[in-house]
């Protein structure tokens, strides 16, 4: 039975939910804390596993209530309550909340959020995907994407065109565009994995606040260099990867949660990357001896690879369920039942078609050391549509070694 912490300075609020969320009483151990000082006191005498706050409280207010949360408990998950008025104030938690909620709160999505971020974690059940991922605060960007979309937000007739091809060259902005615009905070009806619809939907307003004030998307400076990781690198093939994904066979079925997915099918690297370097590097240098694939070391290693760790943070910043189970499982599609066509098994090709195209259209053992699975194959449907996909990936291929040497 999850533990859930709710954290509001009004005693009117807290009784409503009391009387809101009593059918969840069977399925939740609830709590309930007049503010975030009281909250705080709390978590030192008991365990909890959600924390729902208010964000405008007296005293400690909500984003400071998460941050201290995530330094003390980062397996907590943490979700703030807010109002449309309290917009600019609440920009304060994006940094440390994984899910934002608009007030008043309705029960069923409140449900929602909570079992959806929380499901993939019991699923995986490893206490390093808490350890890893918990902490983070934010995800790595490439400097030259970070300043080019902080140019282009200050420039006031930017067109929507030009910011969408901006956060599309970036796994990290990606990502924290994709889980704001899909978090109840901003009242979208439907889930959105599409860049173009979440841009749209977020305003260019919204995104000078992110990036500008906030520095949501901070630079990418590790302590010290990764043998064998570029993230200049890592991004091309990330990009190859949803260029591959929407040309093929997929894309009038899966559309823009196979392109999202197949971007961010990597993800869980920048954060390894980013909280457990010398893993990475044991990990990476590991692959290389034994010629075996980077995931099966890290799974070898630790439990889990760089796949269900990149998963675990889309599902807790409530990222639409098909796009965080493709990436938990495009090195293992055979894990999960999935339909003709299906995203799981389209980011699973995207991701070895671009490793074939970038090592001249053989995979390389000492990078890869996956030969593409005929059965996924067949049972996606996809075995008739494989060599018209291959057919594309010369072209697709040039065109990512061009722009990786700046031509």
């Amino acid at each position: 039975m999850k533990r859930i912490l709710f954290v509001d300075d009004e005693p009117k609020i807290l009784e409503g939910l009391q009387r809101m969320l009593r059918p969840q009483r069977n399925e939740w151990e609830m709590s309930f804390a007049p503010g975030g000082e009281a909250a705080l006191a709390m978590l030192e005498a008991e365990t909890f596993d959600v924390i729902v706050s208010d964000m405008r409280m007296p005293g400690v207010d909500g984003a400071a209530l998460l941050e201290a949360v995530r330094e003390k408990y980062p397996g907590m998950l943490r979700v703030i309550l807010s109002g449309y008025t309290e917009l600019e104030a609440s920009f304060r938690a994006v940094p440390v909340a994984h899910q934002f909620l608009l007030k008043p709160c309705d029960p069923d999505a409140l449900r929602i959020a909570i079992e959806r971020a929380t499901s993939l974690l019991q699923a995986l059940n490893s206490k390093m995907l808490t350890g890893l991922v918990g902490s983070l605060q934010d995800l790595p960007s490439v400097p030259r994407a970070f300043a080019e979309l902080r140019n282009a937000l200050s420039d006031p007739e930017t067109s929507l065109d030009r910011i969408v091809k901006i956060v599309e060259q970036d796994v990290a902005i990606t990502a924290k565009v994709l889980q704001l615009v899909n978090s109840a905070f901003f009242g979208v009806t439907r889930e959105v994995s599409d860049i173009r619809t979440a841009v749209s939907y977020l305003g260019i307003s919204i995104l000078q606040n992110l990036v500008l004030s906030l520095e949501a998307f901070r630079c990418f400076q590790p302590n010290k260099s990764i043998p064998g990781f570029s993230l200049e690198q890592f991004h091309e093939h990330s990009q190859l990867a949803a260029k591959i994904a929407g040309a093929g066979p997929g894309k009038t079925k899966a559309g823009g949660v196979a392109v999202g997915a197949a971007l961010l099918h990597d993800i869980g690297k920048l954060v390894i990357a980013e909280r457990a370097p010398e893993h990475f590097a044991r990990a990476i240098k590991g692959a290389r001896q034994e010629k075996r694939p980077l995931y099966a070391i890290e799974e070898q290693l630790i439990g889990v690879s760089h796949a269900e760790v990149g998963a675990y943070l889309l599902s807790l910043w409530g990222l639409p369920y098909p796009l965080v189970e493709a990436v938990a499982h495009h090195h293992h599609p055979s894990r999960v039942p999935h339909d003709k066509l299906g995203v799981v098994p389209i980011v699973y090709l995207s991701n070895l078609l671009a490793h074939e195209a970038e090592n001249g259209g053989a995979i390389a053992p000492e990078l890869v050391a996956e030969e593409i699975d005929a059965e996924v194959v067949a049972e996606a449907g996809l075995a008739m549509q494989l060599e018209e996909w291959r057919d594309k990936l010369d072209e697709l291929g040039e065109q990512s070694t061009a722009r990786a040497k700046g031509q």
